[in-house]
């Protein structure tokens, strides 16, 4: 009798697989949620909002998972998944609720599908929201043996009236730069062209290591700004780095002028750029050390830097706003 397993599905792997993600799923729960891992859909209740709109995103680790699997570290990347939709979703002004993953593989083992989730939960748990539910499956013949892939989706909530979309931006205001943890989650095919060996030494760890550090999650200290002060404007800087992030954030035509200098660009992006990569490109790849950016009144800004570092956080005066094409000039 030919089983699923003779197919290359091992359905046990699975259930087990599913036991071990429950646990991590459940340290994420708030309130609002409504079932737990195994029903056929999450459910979750909105509570007391008069105008509530759902604030969506998605998105995946991308090719990063390689440097994982290599180095065998996995329970990394799922931070990442999770930041990589919650921190776009921060930029309405929205407050994330909850969350779901998908992942996908050639042949299941359950430790690495749980240590994998276990980094949502964490991401979860950082981003102050529920992970309700998610997919794993097991397509052999589909994905080489041995890979990986995840993927996910955030949904957040605001009050219609208090949506941040860059309608308040106006000349003369002051961008505010929040440091990022490093390269983040974009532009890893060009790091895996350039880097051949991630186990060479780098600093006081490896570069395999540095380059898993997890995408910075910025939605406690934001959301805590935005009871105190008018962002006008916000922008998570993930792939297409400078230039094509920062404009996303204004409504009308508006040039935000960066200076380079007003912070200290981490030293991996100094070490990918020695390896023959050029500025513009740069900056039109990663984070340069600035992982999301406020428009903010110019007056406003000493006292938002000083709440950020009061939370733990790094953040730099790194521009102003201009009118003109929408755009970025870097000087």
């Amino acid at each position: 009798m030919t089983t699923y397993k003779d197919a290359g599905v091992n359905i046990e792997e699975g259930y087990k697989s599913v036991k071990l993600m429950k646990e991590y799923s459940a340290n994420t729960f708030i309130p609002g949620v409504l079932n737990g891992l195994g029903s056929f859909a999450g459910m979750f209740e909105l509570g007391k909002y008069e105008n509530p709109v759902l604030v969506s995103g998605t998105d995946g680790v991308g090719t990063k998972l390689k440097i994982a699997f290599q180095m065998g570290i996995y329970d990394t990347v799922g931070i990442d998944c999770v930041a990589m939709c919650v921190n776009d979703i921060l930029c309405h002004g929205a407050k994330p609720i909850f969350f779901l993953d998908y992942l996908a593989c050639s042949n299941l083992q359950a430790e690495v599908a749980s240590d994998l989730v276990k980094g949502v939960s964490e991401g979860c748990i950082q981003a102050g929201c529920a992970l309700i539910g998610g997919e794993t499956a097991e397509m052999p013949g589909f994905y080489a043996k041995g890979d990986y892939d995840m993927a996910g989706f955030a949904v957040g909530i605001v009050e219609k009236d208090d949506i941040i979309n860059g309608s308040k931006v106006k000349e003369g205001d002051t961008l505010i730069g929040i440091a990022s943890s490093g390269v983040h989650s974009n532009g890893y095919s060009l790091v895996r062209s350039l880097i051949k060996n991630f186990d060479d030494s780098f600093g006081d760890s490896t570069l395999g290591k540095v380059l898993l550090t997890p995408t910075r999650i910025y939605v406690k200290p934001v959301l805590k700004l935005l009871e105190k002060f008018d962002i006008k404007a916000m922008a998570h800087i993930t792939g297409g780095g400078f230039f094509e992030n920062v404009p996303r954030m204004f409504k009308g035509d508006f040039t935000a002028v960066i200076h380079k200098n007003s912070y200290e660009i981490p030293e991996i992006f100094k070490y990918i750029m020695d390896l023959g990569v050029d500025e513009q490109h740069m900056y039109n790849t990663y984070n340069m050390g600035i992982g999301f950016v406020l428009c903010v009144d110019p007056g406003d800004s000493e006292n938002i830097i000083s709440e950020l570092e009061k939370m733990g956080e790094s953040a730099y005066i790194i521009g102003s706003v201009k009118r003109g094409e929408k755009k970025v000039c870097l000087k």
